[in-house]
């Protein structure tokens, strides 16, 4: 088995990602600053899995340390999950966010190739699509980000395509996904952001266990079936088993030296269907509200997975019910997620 580098691995999607490498065998090594993420996680993905984990707490802005990371561990392959991530914010801080997830990466390409290392899998995002010219979304139509964190996911894509096409024996997999939802089965890893949660579900938890007094969904009035927004949810332990084929179907030489593949269900589910699947969940109605709708937001949103399923051999399993009976779960245990205070 192959020893992957992780960045941002305690993240919500890096530490599930983590966990699936560690249970098909890998050596992983992780990489976190802990701006939006705890250590907490990687210590339970270890007692889940009786496996250690190679963590250090390194910022890609320090090329320095990154290269005493690569001098230390035989890396065969890197998953590059580290970044700013939050669109709304990304529209009031835009240098901070194209100087992070720009200069991060740059710094980690350059790490890479001193290292003889050139297996990249990026986690991209459907915000590449911006307004999506039609649906499902298939990925070699337009792309037009609507807001700087979208930039820097498409700007990042246009580095590897160039660096593929500039050197040979690349091989840099750009994972574009939805909407991740969902927690492990155990309860015990899970999606804790700091402060006001920018996504869905974990703002519908926090609203469960006490912590936020009611869901704000913005906008009723678009053209979906219930006015909602619509989105394409997968559960995170799909997207980390995505993550873990593209990497194995890399190392094999068995993709292009750059490719862009969606990971999602191919499902549209709205707001409203997403908050009555937590409801039933948690076992009573929840509280929410509309709102009028937020400057940048699209009324729907869902892709074509089938090259994933062609290229990667890679299928979502888990349904919307799954989704929030884990992600529920996991809010039930850990009410103040990681810091349990």
């Amino acid at each position: 088995m192959a020893t992957i580098l992780v960045t941002g691995g305690a993240g919500y999607i890096g530490s599930h990602t983590v966990l699936e490498l560690l249970t098909a065998g890998h050596q992983v090594v992780v990489v976190d600053n802990f701006d939006n993420s705890s250590p907490e996680a990687i210590r339970r993905v270890e007692a889940l899995t009786g496996k250690r984990v190679h963590l250090y707490l390194v910022d890609l802005l320090d090329r320095a340390g990154l290269d005493l990371i690569f001098a230390k561990h035989r890396v065969d392959a890197v998953i590059h999950f580290a970044g700013l991530k939050a669109v709304g914010e990304s529209t009031q801080i835009p240098l901070r966010y194209y100087h992070n997830n720009l200069t991060s990466t740059l710094h980690l390409l350059e790490a890479m190739r001193a290292a003889g290392c050139k297996t990249l899998v990026f986690s991209s995002s459907a915000t590449v699509y911006g307004d999506p010219e039609r649906l499902p979304i298939i990925e070699d139509q337009a792309l037009r980000t609507t807001n700087p964190y979208g930039a820097t996911k498409l700007w990042i894509e246009g580095i590897c395509a160039d660096l593929a096409k500039a050197e040979a024996g690349w091989n840099l997999v750009m994972l574009r996904y939805f909407n991740p939802v969902g927690a492990h089965e155990s309860g015990r890893i899970g999606e804790d952001p700091a402060g006001i949660p920018n996504n869905l579900m974990p703002f519908i938890m926090q609203v469960a266990v006490g912590r936020r007094e009611a869901l704000s969904i913005y906008g009723n009035d678009w053209p979906t079936p219930d006015g909602t927004g619509v989105r394409d949810y997968i559960h995170v332990v799909d997207l980390a088993q995505g993550h873990v084929a593209a990497i194995a179907k890399a190392l094999e030489g068995k993709l292009p030296g750059w490719t862009a593949i969606n990971l999602g269900t191919g499902n549209g589910l709205s707001v409203l269907d997403m908050l009555k699947g937590a409801s039933n969940a948690v076992g009573r109605d929840l509280p929410y509200r509309f709102a009028p709708r937020r400057a940048g937001d699209i009324a729907a949103c869902y892709c074509d997975p089938s090259k994933a399923e062609r290229l990667l051999g890679w299928k979502a399993k888990l349904g919307a019910e799954r989704m929030c009976a884990d992600h529920w779960r996991w809010q039930k245990n850990n009410p103040q997620g990681y810091t349990q205070e």
